[in-house]
Formats: C-alpha cells, sequence, structure tokens
C-alpha cells in the first residue's frame, strides 16, 4: 500500500463513516504538500471521500495495525472516540469500539517505519463535572479525573489517554497531541446533546442550571486539520470555543419549553431517555446538573489561531440551520412528570 519515493505527506484517518472524521479527511485532500489521504473504518462511508483511498477494517483486531504499517502514512488521525457508538447501550461494545480500537491505532503506529505524527480526538468528559470548582478546567492535571469516579465514555476516554502516554514513552520521536473536544455541535452533528435540544419540551435538573460550552463543527474540522499539519505541536489540548452559556439561556435561544425534574428522579429520565434512543449516559445526566468550562489559552497560543464562532454564535448557528425533530411526543413526558414527582414524593 505504501510508495516508495514520494515525496508528499500521506495522511491516515480513522473514524471517516462519522460526520468528524470524514470531514476532516475531506479537508486534508486539499491541503499544501499533503500527496495522499487514506481512510479507516469498519463502516463504509454514506457520503464519498473524495479523491480518498477509503480502506475497511475493524478497529477492534489487528487489521488496522497492519493497514497503517503498510500504507506508508507519516501522519495517523484517530478519531475513533464518540458519545454514542453502535451499541452504545452495551458497555462491553462501547469498550471495544474506543479502548481496544485506540490500541490497535496504537499498535500500528508503534510499529510503522514512517509515522512520526500522531494526533487523537479525546474528550472534555476526561474532567467529569465539577459541582464546587468555578475555575475552568486546564491541561495541567495529570490526572483530572479520579478512576473510581469515572463510567463509560469518560472511563473510555481516560484509558485511551493512558495508553496514548505509554506510546509516547516507548516512541519518544513520535509527536503526539491529544484533543479534548467539548461539546461539538452543528447543523450537520448528530449526538446526544443535540437530539437532547430537538426534543419538543426538554428535561432538566430542578435547582440546577449548569454552564454549557462548545465549539463548532466547522472550527473542530480545522482544529484536527491544523494539528495534522503542524507536527511541532504537542501534548494534550482543549478544544473549545470562547465563553459558555447557562442551559436555561440555550433552551430560550433555541425556543424550546423545560420540564423541570426533580434530581431524585433522574433515573427514569435516563429511562426515558433510552427509549428515546438519545443514549444518554450517566455521566450525561449529570451534566445537566453540574457545567463544564475549558481553558483554551493553551491550544490559542499554540496554534496561534482562534474559532470562527464562540460557544453562543455556535449553538445559534446550530439553532438555525438544523431541523429539529423528536421521538418522544409531548404527551410522554407529561406521564413522566407525573411518575417522576410521585416518585420522589412531590
Amino acid at each position: 500500500m505504501g510508495r516508495k519515493g514520494s515525496t508528499g505527506r500521506v495522511i491516515l484517518v480513522t473514524g471517516v463513516s462519522r460526520q468528524l472524521g470524514a470531514r476532516v479527511l475531506t479537508a486534508l485532500q486539499a491541503a499544501p504538500g499533503v500527496e495522499r489521504v487514506i481512510g479507516v473504518d469498519s463502516a463504509v462511508p454514506r457520503s464519498g471521500l473524495g479523491g480518498a483511498r477509503f480502506v475497511r477494517a475493524d478497529p477492534r483486531d489487528a487489521g488496522v495495525a497492519e493497514v497503517i504499517e503498510e500504507s506508508g502514512a507519516d501522519t495517523v488521525l484517530h478519531m475513533g472516540l464518540v458519545a454514542s457508538p453502535p451499541n452504545a447501550d452495551l458497555p462491553e461494545a462501547m469498550r471495544e469500539n474506543h479502548v481496544l480500537g485506540a490500541m490497535q491505532v496504537l499498535a500500528g503506529c508503534q510499529r510503522s517505519a514512517t509515522v512520526r505524527r500522531l494526533v487523537v480526538r479525546s474528550t472534555a468528559a476526561v474532567y467529569g463535572e465539577r459541582p464546587y470548582d468555578p475555575e475552568p478546567c486546564t491541561e495541567d492535571a495529570p490526572d483530572p479525573m479520579p478512576r473510581f469516579r469515572r463510567a463509560g465514555f469518560a472511563r473510555d476516554a481516560a484509558e485511551v489517554e493512558r495508553h496514548v502516554r505509554g506510546l509516547e514513552r516507548r516512541r519518544p520521536d513520535l509527536s503526539v497531541a491529544v484533543l479534548r473536544f467539548a461539546n461539538l455541535i452543528g447543523p450537520s452533528v448528530r449526538t446526544p446533546l443535540t437530539s437532547y435540544f430537538g426534543l419538543k419540551i426538554v428535561p432538566t435538573v430542578m435547582g440546577y442550571d449548569p454552564r454549557m460550552q462548545f465549539i463548532h463543527e466547522d472550527d473542530g474540522v480545522e482544529v484536527v486539520r491544523r494539528m495534522a499539519l503542524d507536527r511541532g505541536v504537542r501534548g494534550v489540548f482543549n478544544v473549545a470555543a470562547p465563553g459558555a452559556m447557562p442551559l436555561s439561556q440555550c433552551l430560550r435561544r433555541a425556543g424550546r419549553p423545560e420540564m423541570p425534574v426533580p434530581a431524585r428522579g433522574l433515573s427514569l429520565v435516563g429511562s426515558l431517555a433510552r427509549r428515546a434512543k438519545l443514549d444518554y449516559s450517566p455521566h450525561q445526566l449529570r451534566a445537566l446538573c453540574y457545567g463544564r468550562v475549558l481553558d483554551v489559552e493553551k491550544l490559542r497560543r499554540a496554534l496561534d489561531w482562534s474559532p470562527v464562532y464562540t460557544s453562543q454564535e455556535a449553538f445559534d448557528a446550530f439553532v438555525a440551520e438544523s431541523r429539529y425533530t423528536t421521538a418522544v411526543p409531548a404527551r410522554i413526558f407529561g406521564r413522566v412528570t407525573h411518575r417522576v414527582r410521585a416518585a420522589v414524593g412531590r
């Protein structure tokens, strides 16, 4: 698969059947100095990938590692970490997609004679929810969230980051960047959070109004593109737009009425979310209580670049350009309200 004598950059992108990975791959094809771009995923992308080559390989077996070794790629972008992968209701399936997939990618990078740059998508979920800390989260903490408090998506992301640090120790010649994304949002983004904002009546936790921070999909693509091309930038970086908004303000701007639910009834909201196929995990439900805001100064200095959209502008663009749909009629939420109040004695 590799080509001898090539002079341009060869970039391999995993997770290209999903929106962010596919858009990053497309953007890199037009970048100066890039000779070839290769997309890898276990699922065939729904839309075309332009002139890029697509290789179908299961990220959980040795096939991905072999593809990386044989591709001649000098840069690998691992975009496989997602908030709601297929079979998200099965924790072990999520773990296989996230952790085992990442381990195979890292194994391929370690054995490759050509890879010199690795960019890994991670998530701000590794910080957990911070009910008593008003300061923005920085990248400085070596272990931002105690292991015993991690679960699901956050646990998987933290473990992936741990394996990345192990690779850096074994291959100090590799230039590695880890990107901890805030809530990705935009008209073509489909996540549990965008589905949540699309409900006709939105459940919130009584007495809480968490701060929400976003990154517009266009800015998210641009961050990964720049990180792929700049081998001199290495380390862990928060990826978020400037500013934050209370959840209540988000709902007002979206024109969505909210249904306050007592905190003790949160489990029933989770049950409803699963019935609606919103794939809401416990950590995502806790985010409805406690906000999380990221410090993005390190990213700005490293790339000498700032997102085009603020968090408010990113959310407004999402609202303006998205067509809301909901899997749960308002009458069902009405019944759930009575169930929740009965369960908590209110």
